[in-house]
């Protein structure tokens, strides 16, 4: 199925992740819907994609882009403000859309300090919530999945770069254990499919429903999204105190804080901050899109089940690291203190990409500096986020 003929439901899709992959989705051809429950998020976003959108239909004149791009917000992108964890809303948004064919999860609860101070917020939401919507989902027989997991399911990892292969273990955070336990229940709901699939072309073909049960999921696990896009006009807009780097250093370089709170200079790295692979928002997002079209493919050639596949550069950096470079990009240096380590983080958490690379035809672009020249833009010209509209 080509991607003008499909309608993907993105979950979350008013988030910093959500909205760049919706965007992104809209360039490649295809339909979005999008469910958010605004706890973490602006609906405001989606009138950014929708304005970036006509940017690129301009852009594209030939395209088909050039038609949808003068559809209002509304029309152009279905919005349903619904939580994941009210199953009965999930399926109105199914009901009103019999077209949407895959699904790209990014809802849910996502900071690893606060996961510690308040964990069964993040069981519920996460795992109760994804439930929720893979029961939904199999109510409507849409059995494709793209899924937002993470880095942290290596938890403390035996050697760097990670590969895929390495081990899935206990997380040293409530999120990080979400992340895990549901990458288990997303595997055992496609091994069960097959089962079901089998069970069913057991029927006669007078009795069959001309129904495929098996599932398709992929599993994105990805590293330290940065960045915004190179517009100015989207990004990463946290609700209260940032609890990413990144973010929080923008909002010391806008005056909204007063200085970075470093978590810990005792870790076993050159300069004793924790290392992490950052990676521009942007590539994520055409991550997502590439991981759709190996869905399709596999599907296309009878195959199904799950994979789970790294997003990151392949290079890590430390706190220190991201500062210096962020400092370049504002052209002074901020302000920081160092302070106790902080809960679940661990030394390094650095990608090995090359399967991505391979199976997906997927690899990160940006630069380092670019990161830190597209988060500034953003934040320079909306210091208040999307609350500056």
């Amino acid at each position: 199925m080509s991607p003008s003929k499909q309608t993907i439901l993105v979950t979350g899709g008013c988030g910093y992740i959500g909205s760049h992959t919706a965007l992104r989705l809209l360039e490649s051809g295809y339909k979005v819907v999008v469910l958010d429950n605004l706890s973490n998020s602006s609906y405001e976003s989606l009138r950014r994609v929708h304005k970036l959108y006509a940017a690129y239909a301009a852009a594209h004149p030939s395209s088909s882009a050039h038609e949808d791009a003068a559809l209002s917000v509304e029309n152009l992108i279905p919005f349903y403000k619904v939580d994941i964890l009210d199953k009965a809303a999930l399926a109105t948004v199914f009901t009103a859309h019999p077209e949407i064919s895959a699904v790209i999860h990014f809802a849910g609860r996502k900071a690893v300090g606060e996961s510690g101070r308040i964990p069964l917020d993040y069981y519920n939401v996460n795992i109760s919530g994804t439930v929720n919507l893979l029961q939904v989902m199999e109510e409507f027989n849409v059995r494709k999945i793209v899924f937002s997991s993470s880095a942290t399911v290596y938890g403390n990892p035996p050697s760097i770069p990670i590969p895929e292969t390495s081990p899935i273990v206990a997380s040293m955070s409530p999120y990080g254990r979400t992340k895990v336990f549901l990458e288990h229940i997303i595997k055992d709901l496609c091994v069960a499919s097959v089962l079901k699939q089998q069970e069913y072309l057991k029927q006669s073909s007078e009795t069959r429903d001309n129904v495929n049960y098996e599932w398709s999921a992929v599993l994105l696990r990805y590293f330290n999204p940065a960045g915004a896009h190179p517009s100015g006009i989207m990004g990463e807009d946290p609700q209260g105190i940032p609890n990413n780097l990144m973010p929080f250093l923008s909002q010391v370089a806008v005056g909204k804080l007063e200085k970075l709170s470093v978590f810990g200079k005792d870790y076993p790295t050159e300069d004793g901050t924790c290392i992490r692979d950052y990676l521009h928002v942007v590539d994520l997002a055409q991550g997502h899109v590439a991981a759709l079209a190996k869905m399709e493919q596999e599907q296309t050639e009878g195959q199904f089940g799950c994979s789970a596949y790294n997003l990151g550069t392949g290079t890590g950096y430390s706190v220190f690291d991201m500062v210096k470079a962020f400092n370049k990009a504002v052209g002074r240096e901020l302000p920081f203190v160092v302070t106790e380590r902080r809960a679940g983080d661990v030394p390094n958490l650095t990608a090995d990409p090359r399967l991505a690379n391979e199976a997906l035809g997927w690899k990160a672009e940006k630069t380092l500096d670019e990161m830190c020249a597209d988060l500034w833009r953003w934040q320079r010209n909306n210091p208040n986020g999307y609350n500056d509209a």
